[in-house]
């Protein structure tokens, strides 16, 4: 596939908005965090995350969010944002609550990056060639 006409499609650019959209998600929930809105830091604090646990938390996650928006450190950040939502899921179900918001984000953070770097998912597209 030309380089140039990749760059330039429609699933392109939308895994491209996709990716700053995440970005700023994780951004905007470090914040209210940080700021220790009521609702969010009870909401943590009942899933046992209060204090400092809630600001290592919310550091964490500007920094997945920086990562995530620069192009050379995402695929590293995916992984990394795979194992904090996936720990956000088993938290969720230790608590007797449905994962599906952290899913959800995780199962958009893997679209962007598919939409954008279709090579992502390689061995899945090796495996239905072979």
């Amino acid at each position: 596939m030309n380089t140039r006409r990749r760059s330039t499609g429609i699933w392109f650019r939308t895994g491209t908005v996709l990716v700053y959209f995440l970005s700023f998600v994780l951004a905007a929930s470090a914040i209210a965090k940080f700021a220790q809105i009521p609702k969010v830091a009870s909401q943590m604090a009942a899933l046992g995350f209060n204090g400092g646990k809630l600001i290592l938390i919310a550091a964490r996650e500007i920094a997945s969010a920086i990562l995530f928006a620069y192009p050379r450190t995402r695929s590293v950040d995916l992984l990394i944002v795979s194992a904090y939502l996936g720990g956000a899921a088993a938290t969720h179900v230790g608590h007797n609550e449905l994962p599906f918001q952290p899913a959800i984000v995780l199962a958009l953070f893997w679209l962007a990056c598919w939409l954008r770097h279709r090579e992502v998912l390689w061995s899945v597209s090796q495996s239905s060639s072979s």
